[in-house]
């Protein structure tokens, strides 16, 4: 699946709906002047009693240039203000979508075994897809199955899922669901559906205006009244007219969800055959929600704005040619051709799941008290947690689940401690602990000052152990940490951030590893706790990114495992630009590749593939990859946020 192509044309499906939400709005403004020209008449022109005194063409003469503009800039400023304060809503990250919806966060130290299931298979997936592990939240008031992907880039990305799906789902069908979501998140689909989602309510909101119209009507008619024969309806009749208005706008806001929405189901049904190798998977959750009782409906009172982000119908399909997902046996045979129409049945299970407080996700995630109990672990010696039960009592047969799965080869322990939030900081900062002694004690100080309890001996006793890891390992430790990370509070984050760079900065000079991490985690943990502005298509030709190309290029050859010149002229044939040349190494500081690194990921999604492979190609140019190569694409695929499993994965080998 060539995921740049799917980004690239769901940036060319921005512009579809811009032009479907113009012209939605522009039908609003004549219908709204046809309303208003339709009140004036029937306050001058109609007698309760009498009847209307006015013909057709009376009705006409109130039509006018000078009120159609009035009107037209005043819907168009009312639909544009709402829009963009519902963007601003939505674009706050995924993590307040999900909230939203009453969503609570999956805590890595979760004993329930459904949400420790679910959570091991993000884990795989993401690992498969080459991105980082997105935070994970149930709706744990959802009977039906259902999952749901949201943010705007994979760096604030998060994956919902409904309590139905992880109890009523054996291993393999939930798999094939995230990995569904997943590729809504590598397409370059979640920011589109969240303009969307804004958009549309900008339209849909004259409803809004129409129903309190109605109802301040309805109190505020007293029997003293005057005119009540002539003017007495004029009110409600208005907030009727805006209410139907709204009704229309959800009618054009239903048909505009379809025409963006239907077809990318199908793309995430296949890419999700693709990351699990499985077509059986996802189709036996589509006859399980097909044959479930509550299907894939989701009662949360955010739902309906948002349910073209989620993986199955939210509601019953009264208007099936509006329907923002295919029907169910349409997905099914695409994925199984022979299918024999029969549909999944199971018993229901009669669950009772407490409801969080609502500040929940605020009091009692990556507080002092969450870090205080990762401690206390820690002291006790308990490096990893008892198994809990199966991962699904539910389906037996599944088999028991780990409660830290094996990934990468890297020891059960450091799995262990990446899923609490102390051990995670721990393992990020044994990263950057120095061989050398001096620098080890000024590192070890800073650790020491920080004033956080345990730290600066979890970090020594798992430094030599990190020390120790594999080439390919330290990439997967980080984007298993993430999760834990995003669970620290702000306070928390910036002093962790201060110690990351404290530890870079104690031997005076900044390595490109070290470069790496740093820009790994801030890339991928700022969202969670500041808003980011995500990059903006401005480059659509190499000729125009020239100088930051040879910058990173530059970069990237001389701090290749071969020869220099070779992997940048390897890098130079494959973007077919012999204007390109070396620059020398005392010109490739690293503030300057920071810059470039930046510069690049404004280039337009189908540009960025072309540079990936170049330096995919140049890395590979002798024949092996060395560890600072890997680490450093990873780096810039990130910041380009292009964590794709084409462009990291399988460096060592040659391309075909």
């Amino acid at each position: 699946m060539d995921f740049f192509a799917q980004q690239d044309l769901a940036r060319r499906n921005t512009r579809l709906l811009t032009l479907l939400f113009l012209c939605a709005v522009a039908a609003l403004i004549v219908l709204t002047n046809a309303l208003v020209a339709g009140f004036l008449w029937w306050g001058d022109h109609y007698n309760l009693y009498a009847g209307s005194r006015g013909s057709f063409r009376d009705f006409l003469r109130y039509f006018s240039w000078e009120r159609f503009g009035t009107i037209g800039l005043g819907i168009s400023a009312t639909v544009g203000l709402v829009a963009t304060v519902k963007w601003l809503q939505l674009a706050a990250g995924g993590k307040v979508v999900a909230e939203a919806m009453g969503g609570t966060r999956i805590l890595p130290q979760t004993s329930d075994s459904a949400e420790r299931r679910c959570l091991n298979i993000v884990d795989e997936i993401a690992l498969a897809a080459g991105m980082p592990v997105p935070p994970v939240f149930v709706m744990n008031a959802e009977r039906g199955i259902n999952a749901f992907a949201a943010g705007l880039s994979p760096a604030d990305a998060v994956i919902g899922v409904t309590r139905g799906a992880i109890t009523h789902l054996r291993r393999n069908e939930l798999q094939g669901v995230i990995a569904h979501e997943f590729s809504h998140i590598l397409n370059g689909d979640m920011r589109l559906n969240i303009r969307l989602a804004a958009l549309l309510k900008g339209i849909t909101f004259i409803g809004d205006v129409g129903y309190i119209l109605m109802r301040a009507s309805s109190h505020h008619r007293t029997g003293n009244d005057r005119d009540r024969s002539n003017g007495g309806p004029a009110l409600p009749l208005l907030g009727l007219g805006l209410w139907i208005l709204g009704w229309l706008g959800g009618l054009a806001s239903g048909f505009i969800k379809a025409a963006i929405s239907r077809q990318k189901e199908y793309l995430a049904d296949a890419c999700a055959v693709q990351y699990t190798r499985d077509n059986s998977g996802i189709a036996d959750a589509l006859k399980v929600i097909g044959g479930y009782v509550p299907g894939s409906l989701v009662h949360a009172a955010r739902a309906d704005e948002l349910s073209h982000i989620f993986f199955g119908q939210i509601r019953h399909r009264l208007w099936q040619l509006f329907a923002t997902h295919p029907p169910l046996p349409n997905r099914i045979r695409r994925l199984e051709p022979g299918w024999n129409g029969t549909y999944i049945t199971r018993k229901i299970e009669h669950y009772e799941h407490a409801q969080p407080h609502p500040a929940a996700a605020e009091v009692g995630v990556g507080r002092a008290a969450l870090v205080a109990a990762a401690l206390a672990a820690v002291e006790a010696g308990n490096g990893q947690p008892e198994a809990s039960d199966t991962a699904d009592a539910h389906f037996a047969e599944d088999g028991a689940e780990a409660v830290f799965p094996a990934h990468h080869g890297l020891p059960q322990a450091f799995l262990s401690y990446s899923h609490e939030p102390l051990g995670a900081s721990a393992l990020m900062l044994a990263l950057l602990i120095s061989d050398d002694a001096s620098v080890q004690a000024t590192q070890y100080a800073l650790l020491r000052e920080s004033g956080v309890q345990g730290l600066e001996d979890l970090t020594h006793t798992l430094a030599p152990g990190v020390a120790a890891l594999a080439a390919g390992q330290r990439l997967p430790l980080l984007e298993l940490c993430l999760p834990a990370l995003k669970t620290q509070s702000v306070g928390q984050y910036r002093q962790f951030k201060r110690l990351l760079l404290g530890l870079i900065r104690a031997d005076r000079r900044t390595e490109l590893l070290e470069w790496c991490l740093y820009q790994l985690l801030r890339h991928y943990i700022d969202p969670e706790f500041f808003q980011v502005k995500p990059a903006a298509a401005r480059y659509r030709s190499l000729r125009k990114v020239r100088e930051h190309l040879r910058v990173v290029l530059s970069m990237l050859a001389h701090n290749s495992s071969g020869d220099t010149m070779l992997c940048f002229r390897t890098a130079v044939e494959a973007l077919d630009d012999p204007a390109l040349t070396l620059l020398p190494q005392a010109d490739c500081s690293l503030a300057a590749f920071s810059r470039a690194v930046r510069e690049l990921a404004d280039c337009y999604p189908l540009l960025k593939p072309r540079i990936l492979k170049a330096m995919r190609k140049a890395a590979n140019a002798d024949g092996r990859v060395s560890a600072l190569e890997q680490e450093l694409l990873a780096a810039i695929a990130a910041a380009m946020d292009c964590p794709l499993p084409d462009a990291l994965g399988n460096l060592t080998n040659n391309d075909r």
